[in-house]
């Protein structure tokens, strides 16, 4: 990434310069081995869209991440078997049946043949590839081990999606069925209700409140079909927009921590997607510090990345990367600061990472599963309670009526 810099150097002058790092934490190293002070930094370096972000505009849209992960573990899997990596490239572009795969492969392809490194040309399509994704590939290029790298970065992919698809499974089969009992019940109101509404009318019958509420917002709808679907339309729109917004997502991510089962269910999955991200960078050979602010980004901007960003600052300090995992129980569980403590006492820091990422993983994928147990009798429960009121509201009125026969 480049980054404007300001800087203060040793002779007490400021200069601003363009540098090419991986990250933040990067530009504070390589002004400090020069013996200069950051006073400021500002992502993107020159003015203007660079080429990485104009590439980005113009092609990669419409990629799978399964398409993203099947590449990567091709790709791998060619390089351990001696290919060159242009001719890889080459083979996976002739493969690929996605045209926006082609034209992305096709660049990096040409990119690789003209002398660019991989994790370079990767650059030029940031919005595709993720800096976690292009960091380690930079330390496989580095340390030769390429093939390997992506090994790690295709199955950080795989693990991280699959668990995300297994907890977008488990929260399917609610939605669809919330959304069919609100269609179900305005149909009812616009098409049935009238019908025994206007009966109710002609026999003179005393209505109860609650048919009474029934009754009148059938009317309303039956006169204003369109304006009711327009509604509807809007309403689930509105929380379309509200749940994929950053205020929205900060709102549930703070009801669901309180929530009794999805509380842990959202812990465990933000545990494992830190830890998954930071034991493939470490393993991958990247330093510390650039792994810590990557992996705050996979983390998210919200109260588990800024733990992440927490740990990032704590390090440059000279404290453990546990410490602020272990200051933030509510957040983080205690297992995973003890893993990392028990890595940093021993050195293995990313073998502790990968053993607690394949524990919540595994731990979160048997919760998704007892979770749809847990919602189908609640929402069994949701729907007798909405069939039983309007039932009773509707049946009411007929049984007084033939007390009176």
């Amino acid at each position: 990434m480049k980054f404007r810099v300001k800087l203060k150097t040793e002779n007490g002058t400021e200069e601003t310069r363009i540098m090419d790092t991986l990250s933040r934490f990067a530009v504070y190293g390589d002004a400090e081995k020069e013996g200069a002070t950051v006073i400021s930094i500002e992502e993107g370096g020159a003015k203007g869209l660079s080429l990485g972000k104009i590439a980005s505009f113009n092609i990669g849209s419409g990629i799978k991440t399964e398409e993203r992960i099947t590449l990567t573990k091709n790709l791998s899997a060619m390089l351990s078997a001696g290919l060159t990596l242009s001719r890889a490239l080459a083979v996976i572009e002739r493969q690929s049946r996605n045209k926006n795969l082609k034209k992305v492969v096709s660049d990096l392809e040409e990119q690789v043949k003209k002398g660019t490194s991989f994790h370079e040309a990767l650059m030029l399509h940031a919005k595709i590839f993720s800096k976690l994704f292009i960091a380690m590939t930079k330390a496989g290029e580095e340390s030769g081990t390429l093939a390997d790298a992506l090994k790690v970065v295709a199955r950080q992919m795989d693990r991280s999606y699959t668990l995300e698809k297994k907890i977008r499974g488990a929260m399917i089969y609610p939605g669809i069925i919330l959304s069919a009992i609100v269609v179900i019940g305005i149909l009812m109101l616009i098409y049935v209700v009238p019908t025994l509404s206007s009966t109710f009318k002609e026999l003179g019958v005393a209505l109860p409140l609650a048919t009474r509420i029934i009754v009148n917002a059938s009317d309303f709808m039956a006169h204003h079909v369109l304006e009711v679907f327009g509604i509807v339309a809007v309403f689930f729109g509105s929380i379309f927009a509200f749940t994929h917004s950053k205020f929205g997502g900060h709102v549930i991510l703070a009801v669901s921590l309180q929530l009794p089962v999805i509380g842990d269910l959202v812990r465990e999955t933000f545990a494992a997607r830190a830890a998954r991200a930071l034991a493939s960078l470490l393993a991958s050979g990247v330093e510390m510090l650039s792994a810590v602010e990557i992996a705050a980004e996979v983390v998210g901007d919200n109260s588990f990345g800024k733990v992440v960003t927490e740990a990032g600052t704590r390090v440059r300090k000279g404290e453990a990367l546990s410490a602020a995992f272990a200051d933030h129980p509510k957040l983080y569980p205690f297992f995973i600061a003890d893993m990392i403590a028990v890595g940093e006492e021993t050195g293995k820091v990313a073998d502790m990472l990968g053993q607690v990422a394949d524990y919540y993983e595994t731990d979160v994928e048997d919760r998704t599963k007892d979770l749809s147990t847990i919602i189908e009798p609640m929402l069994m429960l949701v729907i007798g309670v909405a069939v039983g009121i309007f039932a009773l509201a509707m049946i009411t009125p007929i049984y007084s009526l033939s007390s009176k026969i």
